[in-house]
């Protein structure tokens, strides 16, 4: 692939690179040369018409600014009050208001004609989640004709939830703009072709791309992973008993941001199920739920805090002994080594999705384990990862005695099965590693039919 790659996100790393995706488009940028875009952390009215350098070592890493007033709108607005609750079948907390949407295109049309800029003839843009689902239309509202993939991290929204949106019929020209559409899954792509299938814009080709006005688009599906073998090493020598002489006999583990898309309080009331019902009333399982806080400033969030605090002090005012707290709520995030080490000490992985993009946790918690002896993933068939590892124990979080008794039975469950079960999955995880995904979209975006000259023309 000749020219530079640009990677577009709404954050852009700081030092060495860590986590999974970081570390791939890290890899990617190497290898290919290239150039990292994102939003400077810092609000500023200052500088907002250019990039600014923020290092070229190894590769070039530049940030656009945004005003005080842009990142409530374009960020915590439209793209977290609006777009986020409408791809996670939360409509019923969409929060509309015009000078959201209006600073969501203005903040996209001002990185596009920066962009625009300066790219070269064969440079290739890269686009992720939805905070840039306008992007590639404004670049070709510039003139721009280089190949520019776009994937979407989270859900694909259902074609119904659209409706909520100020302008629906945007959403489709929206990502008709990029040669390419990354997703998570294939119900995820079938949720897509319904879109185009429902719009009179739109007509599918023979070769399973569609045409949409003057633009050609593919859409794909590829299911995100881990660094598997940088998980597996940690686990390996990872502290797996941080708990003293409080280490509970049988730990069930959650590890989420907190957010309402994580099915936490369903979580919540299915553990306290699982204890109303216990056959032995000596039986401890102890659930260990990591919520790392996030977006504190949007009200959903402050919300669903006071619930689990709620839910969690009525559990355990039930259920504890002098000598035992079965729910464990800790609100802060925890080391990376450290978590990795809890999830192998583990019997039992719980998460429980309402909707999911592909839940990387599922796959982190898989690679932890010991081989030998390995605990058992319970997972919510509403996370992207549902569709592949069809070694957990799948669950629909909305029924709270469904889970009860998927927990119940991981905890019982037989070495023999056990490993089984484990290896089904470790199997996916390693199929999915995350340098093979990046790989495979680049591949697929460099076949991409490119993009014919365009006239200039709107692009809100």
């Amino acid at each position: 692939m000749a020219g530079r790659l640009i990677v577009v996100s709404n954050r852009i790393p700081t030092g060495d690179p860590s986590g999974g995706l970081v570390v791939a488009l890290h890899d990617a940028l190497l290898a290919r040369g290239g150039t990292w875009i994102g939003a400077d952390p810092d609000p500023s009215e200052e500088g907002r018409d250019r990039l600014h350098d923020l290092g070229n070592v190894p590769y070039q890493k530049r940030a656009f600014r945004l005003s005080a007033a842009e990142r409530a709108n374009y960020y915590s607005g439209y793209a977290n009050s609006v777009l986020w609750p409408v791809c996670h079948r939360r409509t019923d907390l969409v929060e509309i208001r015009s000078e959201y949407r209006a600073d969501y295109l203005a903040v996209n049309l001002r990185l596009a004609r920066l962009i625009a800029k300066e790219l070269g003839p064969q440079d290739v843009i890269w686009v992720h989640d939805y905070h840039f689902l306008p992007l590639a239309t404004m670049l070709r509202s510039l003139g721009v004709t280089n190949r520019i993939g776009f994937f979407l991290h989270i859900p694909f929204p259902n074609i119904t939830d659209l409706d909520v949106l100020p302008r629906p019929e945007d959403f489709a020209r929206w990502l008709s703009g990029y040669n390419l559409v990354g997703l998570q899954t294939r119900r995820d792509v079938a949720r897509a072709f319904e879109m185009f299938r429902a719009d009179p814009r739109a007509e599918f080709l023979r070769d399973g791309t569609v045409k949409f006005e003057e633009n050609i688009v593919s859409v794909a599906s590829f299911p995100i992973g881990i660094d598997s073998e940088q998980i597996e090493g940690i686990a390996a020598r990872a502290d797996t008993g941080p708990f003293g002489a409080a280490d509970p006999r049988e730990l069930i583990i959650g590890a989420d941001r907190l957010d309402y898309s994580k099915g936490l309080p369903q979580k919540f009331e299915a553990f306290g199920r699982l204890l109303q019902g216990r056959i032995d009333p000596q039986a401890r399982p102890t659930l260990l739920q990591i919520a790392s806080p996030s977006r504190a400033d949007v009200a959903a969030y402050q919300q669903i805090t006071s619930e689990l605090q709620a839910i969690s002090g009525r559990i355990n005012g039930r259920y504890s002994e002098l000598d035992w707290q079965p729910l464990r709520f800790v609100h802060r995030s925890v080391d990376r080594e450290r978590l990795i080490g809890l999830m192998r000490r583990a019997e039992v992985g719980l998460v429980t999705p309402l909707a999911d993009g592909m839940n990387l946790v599922a796959k982190e918690f898989v690679a932890a384990q010991d081989p030998e002896d390995p605990g058992v993933l319970v997972l919510s068939r509403f996370a992207g990862a549902a569709e592949d590892m069809k070694g957990a124990l799948l669950i629909n979080p909305h029924d709270l005695d469904e889970t009860a008794g998927a927990v119940e039975l991981a905890l019982a469950m037989p070495l023999a099965e056990r490993k089984c079960r484990f290896e089904d999955c470790l199997q996916v995880v390693r199929d999915s590693r995350i340098s093979v995904w990046t790989d495979r979209y680049l591949a697929r975006l460099a076949s991409c039919v490119p993009t014919l000259s365009l006239a200039p023309r709107a692009s809100a």
